[in-house]
């Protein structure tokens, strides 16, 4: 059986956040903006990106990040709201690639694509000697 038999192009889901002080460059380096930062941007679409199949997958599986190709493209101050989409568009033998894009109402603040592989979590545990995982799809 193929973990990625049941995923399909065109899964999608998001992510909402409320941008907080936490999550801005300026939080994390020192005189500058307090501004969504690109790092969280990222994680919001890769989080959405593994609520859009974690469903699908077989008990056991969990899907980790890959590769990241993004393009951050406004700023978006502390206190507004973001959504980050993550749609399938392929699947290969191992792997899933999204489109992701991150929007402030009707405003595109950023765009890219995303992989993600598949990986039986009990062998990723034994191979890499990480243990007490906890697996969470927000």
């Amino acid at each position: 059986m193929n973990p990625l038999d049941g995923i399909a192009v065109g899964m999608a889901a998001e992510k909402l956040v409320t941008i907080t002080p936490d999550m801005t460059v300026g939080h994390v380096v020192p005189g500058m903006p307090a501004v969504y930062g690109t790092p969280m941007m990222i994680l919001h679409m890769e989080m959405a990106a593994g609520a859009a199949i974690q469903p699908s997958l077989p008990a056991g599986y969990v899907s980790v990040g890959m590769m990241v190709s993004i393009r951050h493209l406004a700023a978006t101050p502390v206190g507004r709201h973001v959504r980050a989409i993550a749609r399938v568009i392929q699947t290969d033998s191992r792997s899933v690639v999204f489109e992701v894009e991150a929007w402030e109402g009707h405003r595109k603040i950023g765009d890219g694509t995303h992989r993600r592989g598949i990986v039986d979590l009990a062998e990723f545990e034994r191979r890499f000697g990480v243990r007490n995982l906890t697996v969470t799809v927000a």
